[in-house]
């Protein structure tokens, strides 16, 4: 069978990615009697239960900037960030109706009150706050996540008329740990030659991988890296950046082409967490949920989202994410009023200039729709570090 080419898996995401009524997703529940779909948001949830269970988690990540926002207005100030308000809109339009079960993680205060929304506007169907622990110490904190995933794993059992079992927790958890090799491999090939794998083809494949079964977003990993591998592809005189404050309300995806417009290879950043949140092998051996609570409390990524216990350690997942890549500077790139981002990026600044590490900030809204400021700023950072590295 012949190997498709990058520009052909690059459309098939795109598709998956303008596709507001989730066409894939729906005919995955339609193939099947009983199948099931839940829906969960960003940045992290243990989809590997979801996937034990039998059921299809679909990563709902707002309404983008092809969306237009109606009823979802009604629901919250204008100084809340667009991301619910776009996710009311899909759920109250109808677009969300397949969906049996929808996720809300410990992101920030506006996730824990959509929860509280959705059980509201849609009574028939389960809904969840899924909280994290705030302690990282194993008796406390990992014994709180553990039974908040058993719990999950209690409803999802009742949704699904069977038991899950842990050799099904362990075979779903190995085929996640398949999906994040690749995602890892994806991303040091980028920072390796960016120019290869440019950022917006590599956010439309992880995007993929919110709507997809991971079984097959796996090929697709596999079948794009390929085929850029293949492709020769011209060497441009770009700076290399890290990209971060993008965990949960997601950019316009002309942002990120402007950016590489502007003269900046994006060589890391915080774009689809959930693909990559541990960040290594969760062990397929012993209780299967006391192994993914290890994981979240020792071997998971550092974000706003997250919870810091060591004061020192804070911002040096970025100081060393730029030395691991070679970047030559960070671009703060926030959601308006993201409380998370927002309120981190002053300490991971000061983190960055004690390093010597030059960045730039500035906000969007996953509907902006003017790129010509964002790409002027970018470019002249870009300009200014080259000016500077070679002076």
């Amino acid at each position: 069978m012949k190997t498709p080419s990058t520009s052909e898996i690059v459309a098939r995401c795109q598709d998956l990615f303008e596709d507001l009524n989730f066409t894939a997703a729906r005919e995955w529940k339609k193939a099947e009697p009983g199948r099931k779909v839940i829906g969960y948001m960003p940045v992290y949830v243990p989809r590997e239960i979801i996937h034990a269970a039998g059921m299809l988690p679909l990563g709902i990540v707002g309404g983008g900037d092809q969306l237009e926002v109606i009823h979802g207005d009604a629901y919250y100030q204008s100084y809340i960030c667009r991301i619910p308000r776009s996710t009311i809109e899909l759920g109250v339009s109808g677009r969300l109706d397949f969906v049996d079960g929808m996720l809300f993680p410990s992101i920030c205060d506006v996730i824990r009150n959509l929860s509280g929304m959705w059980k509201m506007m849609f009574p028939g169907v389960y809904s969840k706050y899924f909280d994290v622990p705030q302690t990282y110490e194993d008796e406390i904190g990992g014994t709180f996540y553990e039974g908040e995933m058993r719990e999950f794993m209690h409803d999802l059992e009742g949704i699904a008329g069977r038991k899950i079992t842990d050799a099904d927790l362990n075979n779903s958890i190995e085929v996640y740990n398949e999906n994040r090799r690749l995602v890892r491999k994806l991303y040091e090939m980028r920072a390796k030659t960016p120019w290869q794998i440019p950022a917006a083809e590599a956010y439309l494949v992880l995007r993929a991988g919110l709507i997809l079964p991971v079984e097959e977003h796996t090929r697709v990993i596999e079948q794009y890296l390929a085929a850029a591998l293949k492709e020769d592809k011209p060497v441009r005189d770009n700076c290399r950046i890290a990209l971060t404050g993008m965990f949960c309300e997601q950019p316009p995806l002309n942002l990120i082409k402007s950016l590489e417009l502007s003269g900046c290879y994006v060589v890391d950043d915080d774009l689809m967490l959930v693909t990559r949140w541990l960040i290594d092998d969760v062990p397929t051996d012993g209780d299967p949920l006391h192994n993914l609570s290890r994981a979240f409390l020792h071997r998971s990524e550092s974000t706003a989202a997250k919870y810091e216990p060591n004061l020192a350690e804070k911002g040096q997942f970025l100081v060393r994410a730029v030395r691991r890549t070679g970047a030559e500077g960070v671009i703060f790139a926030s959601p308006s009023f993201c409380d998370p981002a927002l309120l981190d990026r002053p300490m991971l600044q000061n983190v960055l200039k004690k390093a010597g590490i030059p960045y730039i900030a500035f906000k969007y809204a996953e509907n902006s729709g003017q790129m010509q400021p964002i790409r002027e700023q970018a470019g002249t950072f870009a300009d200014s570090i080259k000016l500077w590295s070679a002076a």
